[in-house]
């Protein structure tokens, strides 16, 4: 059997577009023979460092940014601008947040959209308390288990195609956090980003890196997409993709947004919007009909919640993987991780195992809650967390990792934005793999902008299993916004998108910052690890111990410890996330102010004021 795992809604940097488009997922899975991946050229800047700073770690790219008045972190420099050009113009932290989303999908294509889903998880500094909003979609209720088995590539649902395509809940999410906070006129929020569709702007380069071979692996069609002439027109009118620094502009979207804008959320839902994607699938052999777009709602939900040394971390529960987190976490207290030191072996060994036991949970229980309920407070709690870091062995890699037996009771964009009331929201948006589905639904002689998520493909076909496809379902996702609370104040509404890597992305910003003191830039700007390998909850089996893949400034004697303990490292491949974040500090006289802070990995930056 071939690997999958689920990596990040943009496919790791190092796998060329014919690897992306075979079977595996994995990015230590080799390509197929009929595809093999070209060479990669020689590094013409191999073992030059970085420059010096003055102040701070030498690792760190760039100061923390500060303002008193709001904060906006996203993966583009125009989604920032227009983030705080929102709260200037009196808008909440939630318009902010709506309008940066939007400009994304159009900015970002290759990682969002209104055809995905969102999650957001936001201090309510009126109730003083974290609020969640889940605003994931579900399966098409004429698609049945057999008709999906019959779709099926070596027994698991396939990459792209109208059988992974969700009801997506990007729009409704916008307009429920709306109708709850929003300041500004629902169209005042999306107008300008209609217009920046029509006007366009430059591509930069991480994006402009991945439209590409987003675009290539589509056209090699080594798995079939139903329809593949809508994307090409939108994202490769002229036979490619737009080239760094060149102007793109999405006019189809700018229109879809401008009836968003006017209709409200009916008008993608229960509207003419609707109709068309009712239309498009039946055109194509799908099986999304207006009723199943009509017939959704975004949900607001208790985030789950766990103490990390005096630190309350928030996430949002199954369907999400955000219980991971937490359970990181939980493990790693168990361990003084200051003590072992900064990107040491031992730190790094017990936070990559603690990742293990926790994926196997995931794998085992993680799952839609209004069909399968996950033993939530069991595998949240301290105890829990006690006995399976009794598992871990110091000096060797653990051999095998098995799911906890619960008792019988019972990719992406992530983006941060604060107000100058003290909201402060962490919102992640995303297609899933790359730009999503294939597929870009029309009107019946233009596309309307955008393309359908593929989350459907992270169901497992397995009878008894808890993600098992059904008829309105939502599948397991991997997308997760984060938060953290001190001394009862809001202390970071931050994130680290990328399928798997979420979860273990969130744990090492905290323990960056927890437990050897690093600010929120330098937190982001450190090495990272990600390990490869665990079941998943598609049904695969773990690999063995998996694949530990580190950056390429965790030290080299770090490194040949962990060889020695049994790890299989891997090489950098630049699947290592995504990161925004805003801290609020207090200050002396009661007053706070924002630190923001953006991935130097991607495009993107943060602005505050």
């Amino acid at each position: 059997m071939r690997r999958r795992t689920f990596l990040s809604a943009l496919p790791a940097g190092a796998l060329a577009a014919t690897a992306v488009q075979a079977r595996q997922s994995s990015p230590t899975a080799k390509p197929t023979e009929a595809a093999p991946a070209p060479a990669r050229p020689a590094d013409p800047y191999a073992g030059v460092g970085i420059g010096d700073r003055v102040t701070g770690p030498k690792f760190m790219g760039r100061s923390t940014v500060w303002g008193a008045n709001g904060a906006a972190a996203t993966a583009h420099p125009a989604a920032s601008l227009i983030g705080i050009d929102t709260l200037r113009r009196g808008g909440s932290a939630i318009d902010a947040a709506i309008a940066i989303n939007a400009a994304l999908g159009f900015l970002e294509p290759v990682a969002n959209g209104i055809g995905g889903d969102a999650y957001c998880l936001l201090w309510d500094p009126k109730q003083k308390t974290v609020v969640g909003l889940n605003g994931s979609g579900a399966s098409p209720r004429g698609l049945s288990l057999e008709t999906a088995r019959s779709k099926a590539i070596e027994g698991y649902l396939p990459r792209y195609g109208a059988v992974t395509v969700n009801v997506p809940g990007t729009v409704d999410a916008w307009w429920s956090a709306h109708q709850r906070y929003g300041k500004l006129p629902w169209k005042d929020v999306l107008l300008p980003v209609a217009e920046l569709c029509e006007q366009g702007a430059p591509v930069p380069q991480v994006i402009a890196y991945y439209l590409e071979r987003n675009m290539a692996v589509f056209d090699r069609g080594v798995i079939p997409i139903e329809e593949n002439d809508n994307r090409k027109r939108i994202w490769a009118a002229g036979g490619a993709t737009p080239k760094v620094g060149e102007v793109f502009a999405n006019p189809y979207l700018g229109r879809t947004l401008r009836m968003i804008a006017e209709g409200r959320r009916d008008a993608f839902y229960d509207g003419p919007i609707a109709d068309s994607i009712e239309a498009y699938f039946k055109r194509i052999g799908g099986w999304m009909t207006r009723a199943d777009m009509a017939a959704h709602r975004t949900e607001w939900v208790e985030p789950i919640q766990t103490n990390y040394r005096g630190v309350d971390v928030f996430g949002l529960g199954p369907n999400t993987q955000g219980l991971s987190t937490n359970q990181i976490l939980n493990i790693c207290e168990q361990f003084d991780l200051k003590s072992m030191g900064f990107q040491s072996a031992a730190s790094l060994h017990v936070q990559a195992e603690a990742k293990r036991l926790a994926f196997e949970d995931r794998a085992r229980w993680f799952a839609d809650d209004r069909f399968s309920k996950t033993p939530v407070e069991w595998l949240n709690s301290k105890a829990y967390a006690a006995e399976r870091a009794r598992l871990i062995r110091p000096d060797r890699v653990m051999d095998r990792v098995m799911p906890g037996d619960a008792p019988h009771h019972g990719d992406t964009t992530y983006f941060s934005v604060a107000d100058s009331d003290g909201m402060m929201v962490s919102w992640i948006q995303s297609n899933y793999r790359g730009m999503g589905s294939g597929l870009a639904p029309d009107n019946g002689s233009e596309p309307l902008g955008f393309m359908f998520q593929d989350r459907g493909e992270l169901f497992a076909l397995s009878d008894g299993h808890p993600n098992v496809y059904a008829p309105g379902k939502r599948p397991f996702q991997t997308i997760i916004p984060g938060f953290a609370v001190k001394d009862g104040e809001p202390w970071m509404a931050f994130g680290v998108m990328g399928g798997a890597m979420q979860p273990q992305g969130q744990a090492q910003i905290i323990i960056n910052m927890v437990d050897y003191g690093l600010e929120p830039q330098a937190a982001g700007d450190a090495p990272r690890w990600q390990h490869y390998g665990s079941s998943e909850p598609t049904g695969q089996a773990q690999e063995g111990t998996g694949v530990l893949h580190l950056e390429s400034g965790v030290p080299e004697a770090t490194k040949a410890q962990l060889r020695a303990m049994g790890w299989t490292l891997g090489e950098p491949d630049g699947g290592f996330g995504g990161y925004q974040n805003i801290m609020k500090q207090m200050n002396p006289g009661g007053r706070w102010t924002y630190g923001a802070a953006t991935e130097m990995r991607k495009d993107g930056i943060a602005i505050a004021y």
